[in-house]
């Protein structure tokens, strides 16, 4: 545990799945008020971020003497919370359809030794969930793929990749919520990616820390009938 400046504190944790837990854990205390004087609450791949503590300072940024630091009193506190483990059947799950039509679907199949078109699939049988957020506004790190899945970043990165590419590194897949450079290997694209990221809306990401995700092929239109002629 680390202090960020003079209100805020850095949560280290072991890995992803106990950084989700925890993130949980803070928001369910804050929800139900036993949370008090913390203004923001940042995820991260294995760290969690508080920060806007109410330490109780006076105007001139005093401590009063007496009184110790609300962020030192949480950091105590923070070390005997009881964590459970991740639920994940905690909310409805936001559905993105996605075609299966990247240009690294054949590598990705290589790497998980599979055929390509067993890729979708596999991909779209498992159950995701945001484990934070970063990289560009309404870009959501998703965890959910076991460890067989995981594939490495491309050894060259491309210099531009479209909106709505559906891609894969290490233990995550994402969303291009729009064109950037990027590394990650793509195997789809999301029909519509304008809905990843609207300022006007709130909250303005789609997919925020927590929210779960599960990825879906559209059906396909079926052509319309034709009378036969007389």
């Amino acid at each position: 545990m680390l202090p960020a400046g003079p209100h805020a504190l850095l949560v280290e944790l072991a890995d992803g799945e106990r950084a989700e837990a925890f993130h949980a854990e803070l928001l369910r205390r804050r929800e139900r008020g036993a949370l008090p004087g913390v203004r923001e609450i940042v995820p991260g791949a294995r760290t969690v971020l508080l920060d806007g503590i109410e330490d109780g300072t006076g105007r001139e940024g005093r401590v009063p003497a007496g009184r110790g630091r609300a962020r030192d009193r949480l950091a105590c506190d923070l070390l005997s919370w009881p964590i459970p483990p991740l639920r994940r059947e905690e909310q409805d799950a936001v559905e993105i359809p996605v075609v299966y039509d990247g240009p690294d679907l054949e590598e990705v199949a290589a790497l998980w030794g599979v055929r390509a078109d067993e890729v979708p699939g596999l991909h779209s049988r498992t159950a995701f969930r945001v484990a934070f957020c970063g990289f560009a506004p309404g870009f959501g790190y998703l965890t959910g793929l076991p460890e067989r899945l995981y594939v490495p970043r491309r050894a060259t990165p491309r210099t531009r990749v479209p909106a709505g590419a559906l891609a894969l590194a290490g233990p995550y897949t994402g969303v291009y919520p729009r064109p950037s450079p990027g590394g990650w290997q793509l195997i789809g694209r999301m029909v519509d990616p304008a809905v990843l990221w609207d300022p006007r809306r709130e909250p303005a990401a789609l997919l925020g820390p927590g929210t779960r995700v599960r990825f879906v092929v559209p059906e396909p239109v079926p052509p319309p009938r034709t009378e036969p002629r007389r």
